[in-house]
């Protein structure tokens, strides 16, 4: 998957259905433990809601994650649901959550269905949805007097995440997966096959 569909940036959405008060949170995620932090988080906020339902999707590189919890609600009727609009949306790397405040008058499973996935896609439509490129580190290991070349063709790719200095430069690097073979040819190149990539 060199390419994937995800958010923009997070995203919120409060809607009533029959007195309840739905508040919907969707959330671009890197991995599950992120996912897992959103969802504390959410249930921290509103721990005083009746239910908080979370779904998330992760696939990257060959790691793929999903989950969908309906918090007590019945089963299938809020979690899956939720689940389902990202499948949907084929979206990756995105965490949903939604706080209810029961409002006194019973949904009902199609209902609660209902009132759930509204909600979710709400909150994800106003968080954006764009195509990203799937990323990777690297390490990089140069000499002082190439890491001027070696930063210059790297900042042409990606980013430069840390740098350590000792005997020798030491950097992580995020590139897009699909750019990882250029970069290196080219490294290599300037620098007379001197440095060591991982």
């Amino acid at each position: 998957m060199l390419k994937f569909k995800t958010l923009k940036r997070p995203g919120q959405a409060e809607r009533s259905f029959r007195n309840s008060t739905f508040i919907g949170y969707a959330f671009p995620i890197s991995d599950e433990d992120d996912a897992k932090i959103f969802i504390k988080k959410i249930k921290d906020r509103h721990n005083d809601a009746d239910h908080n339902v979370s779904a998330y999707r992760i696939n990257k590189g060959d790691v793929l994650a999903m989950k969908y919890d309906d918090d007590g609600e019945p089963a299938g009727s809020s979690g899956k649901p939720v689940f389902k609009i990202l499948e949907m949306k084929d979206l990756s790397n995105v965490v949903v959550i939604v706080s209810r405040y029961f409002g006194g008058v019973k949904l009902g499973f199609g209902g609660l269905t209902r009132a759930y996935r509204e909600t979710a896609i709400e909150a994800i439509e106003n968080a954006g949805i764009t195509l990203e490129c799937e990323k990777t580190i690297l390490k990089i290991e140069a000499n002082y007097s190439d890491m001027d070349v070696v930063s210059r063709t790297v900042n042409q790719y990606g980013n430069i995440l840390k740098t350590d200095y000792s005997c020798n430069v030491n950097c992580e690097i995020e590139v897009e997966v699909e750019q990882v073979d250029e970069l290196i040819e080219k490294i290599k190149n300037i620098t007379s096959n001197r440095v060591t990539i991982k």
